[in-house]
């Protein structure tokens, strides 16, 4: 059996690629690894609190690690925090990670290149499955989830802390993926076959952020690697736990 850590993003790619990982006896998932910002206490990306990712990883009984982050971090600096993590991981005797990525094969790439550096092998469960049957299956399986950020260029404020259901997906513009692979949405799972007991929390407020390219790589580990021009607004949905 491969101890393998689980690259947990807290949101439902990475639920339904844990769920079948959970399956296989091949692999003993014993650490699920987030990154998070530091400065405000939320993860990465998702704006979630950090609070509410605790109660995640307490409900699917695997006990979390947390990649902390600055708010202002260029791609040099995300690279090394990174590299020196996945050494101290693979010094605790993990030889397998997994992500839920689907099909973006640049970022792909890019984790199987860094991770070849440290000697540990990546897993991608749900690689090339089509995202609306996803979807789907993510919902009749029982998962439940709730967009926490939506991209302001794709999406408008209506489907910031909305629900995940066929509603959802009916709703959803032809030019946005049905799993939000390229950046459309972000979630937050709270439910489903993989938790103990649900997740509680209130809806709070949402914003609207924007934010600037760093001058440093002329880059930063939030931006599309392989474009000029990067998205820059997005819906916040703050969630309070309960």
């Amino acid at each position: 059996m491969y101890k393998t850590y689980f690259n947990w993003s807290s949101g439902k790619d990475s639920s339904l690629a844990l769920y079948y990982m959970l399956q296989q006896e091949e692999y003993d998932i014993s650490s699920l690894v987030t990154t998070v910002n530091k400065d405000y206490g939320r993860v990465s990306m998702h704006g979630l609190r950090v609070s509410l990712l605790e109660q995640q990883a307490k409900s699917i009984n695997i006990p979390l690690h947390k990649i902390e982050f600055p708010a202002e971090v260029s791609m040099s600096l995300y690279d090394e925090i990174m590299q020196t993590e996945v050494n101290k991981l693979k010094n605790s005797g993990y030889t397998h990670c997994c992500f839920g990525d689907i099909f973006l094969e640049d970022l792909k790439a890019y984790r199987e290149n860094q991770l070849q550096t440290v000697g540990v092998q990546g897993i991608f469960p749900i690689w090339k499955r089509d995202t609306k049957v996803l979807l789907e299956e993510f919902i009749d399986l029982g998962f439940r989830a709730i967009t926490v950020c939506v991209n302001a260029n794709y999406l408008d404020e209506s489907f910031c802390g909305r629900e995940l259901d066929r509603g959802f997906l009916e709703d959803l513009p032809e030019n946005v993926d049905p799993c939000g692979e390229n950046g459309e949405f972000h979630t937050f799972v709270f439910d489903g076959p993989i938790f103990k007991e649900p997740i509680n929390f209130e809806i709070g407020e949402k914003v609207l952020r924007n934010y600037k390219p760093s001058d440093d790589d002329n880059d930063n580990c939030y931006t599309d690697r392989d474009s000029k021009s990067w998205d820059t607004s997005f819906w916040y949905c703050d969630l309070v736990p309960v």
